[in-house]
């Protein structure tokens, strides 16, 4: 029997985005868990924020856990499966940090931009999760708890050890990087081993070696995922390139060995009925040029880019995201400062869809299966090899992959 290709959608509620856990609504989330479903997607991935989940480090917040119980019943009431994102953490540019990780004293750390905690912003630094013994225990206890009370429920799709989380911190080098996935890993195999465990890596781990190789993460884990938008990539063929993404997977199953899953893509979009445009503004302090798809434009890129990561291989895509956010959003992190987060959306603030939705449902009704890679990467160097200048070697791969455009 041929293996579906997943279909699903990372969300944030479009009316509360990051502040759900501490404002949750069951009915918006049966609402709109709902409309995911009749799109025809199949698999929700959903974050837990680390400063709602565990507000100091010895306890994993109760009142989350009831709520969680009532998105997994929700889910399975509707045929929904959930990937599980652990420690977040980074989340669409704030580092969203619970206040006993916080360092007063010292500086945020590099390649930071905002630092977010109890509800705002703040300038200093925080603990490394992946040297800090406070941290590591906080994070075991997280793990043990939510995979030992749901470890059953058939909701559960996927244990996922984390959001892009070199942006939040760096390991101490590859071999660290290594040893930490291990031991998360170990620890939810201990408790479930009937779930794969997964962590949630970004094109950055491509690119560089910032102590999580994908060859080592992934070799740890069951399910090797990536995430990637050619509108941030100056090495693509343009913002809407839409060659880029399956070579993201197809590069990252190379270096690793394993099929992947394309577990976020997707692209922010102008107003309906608007072009698409360069919008420019301060981000952080910092000027910043955003590419804007209209939404036809848009939907024509998630139409390429779906039958592509079949033909490369991939296990699967994941639409970053749900819904653009509501007005009343606006002024609070993330929206403030990154302005274009407001809009990545398959629904619209209203809860109308957006075309690439529409595109998206009938990609999903054509029932796609994962297939073998008929467009693979051939690694001419070892991993290690790749890792001593990783964007050349991405860079030149994907040069021959993309027909030398």
């Amino acid at each position: 029997m041929q293996q579906p290709f997943l279909l699903g959608v990372n969300y944030w509620p479009r009316r509360k985005a990051m502040y759900w856990w501490s404002d949750f609504d069951a009915g918006e989330v049966r609402e709109e868990f709902a409309l995911i479903r009749e799109i025809g997607l199949e698999v929700v991935r959903l974050f837990l924020t680390w400063e709602d989940w565990q507000p100091v480090p010895d306890v994993v917040d109760p009142g989350a856990l009831n709520h969680f119980e009532e998105v997994c019943e929700i889910a399975a009431g509707l045929g929904l499966r959930l990937n599980v994102t652990f420690f977040t953490g980074h989340m669409s540019g704030p580092s969203w940090t619970p206040s006993w990780m916080l360092h007063p004293g010292q500086p945020m750390p590099p390649r930071i931009w905002q630092v977010v905690s109890g509800g705002r912003t703040v300038d200093c630094g925080y603990r490394n999760p992946f040297t800090d013994p406070l941290v590591l225990r906080a994070e075991e206890l997280q793990l043990r708890t939510v995979v030992s009370r749901f470890r059953q429920h058939p909701a559960i799709e996927v244990w996922n050890l984390g959001n892009e989380p070199d942006i939040f911190a760096w390991p101490a080098d590859a071999a660290g990087g290594k040893e930490w996935t291990r031991r998360m890993t170990t620890l939810i195999r201990e408790i479930d081993p009937n779930h794969p465990v997964t962590c949630g890596l970004h094109v950055a781990s491509l690119l560089e070696d910032n102590g999580l190789r994908v060859n080592d993460v992934f070799n740890e884990v069951d399910i090797p995922v990536m995430h990637g938008y050619p509108m941030y990539a100056d090495w693509s063929n343009g913002p809407l390139d839409s060659d880029f993404v399956p070579f993201l997977c197809a590069l990252t199953t190379a270096l690793c060995g394993k099929p992947s899953l394309m577990e976020e893509f997707g692209g922010c979009t102008a107003a309906p009925g608007q072009a698409s445009f360069v919008h420019e503004w301060q981000r952080y302090g910092n000027p910043f040029r955003q590419f804007m798809a209209s939404e036809e434009d848009l939907a024509a890129y998630i139409e390429a880019v779906l039958p592509k990561l079949v033909e490369v291989g991939a296990l699967g895509a994941m639409i970053w995201c749900y819904a653009d956010y509501i007005p009343a959003l606006y002024d609070r992190p993330p929206c403030d400062q990154a302005w274009h987060e407001r809009f990545f959306g398959l629904v619209r603030p209203d809860g109308s869809l957006k075309p690439h939705a529409e595109v998206i449902k009938r990609f999903a009704a054509s029932r796609p299966v994962v297939q073998p890679a008929r467009r693979p990467v051939s690694l001419d160097v070892t991993p290690e090899a790749y890792y001593q200048a990783p964007k050349r070697h991405a860079v030149r791969l994907y040069h021959t992959f993309s027909g030398g455009r």
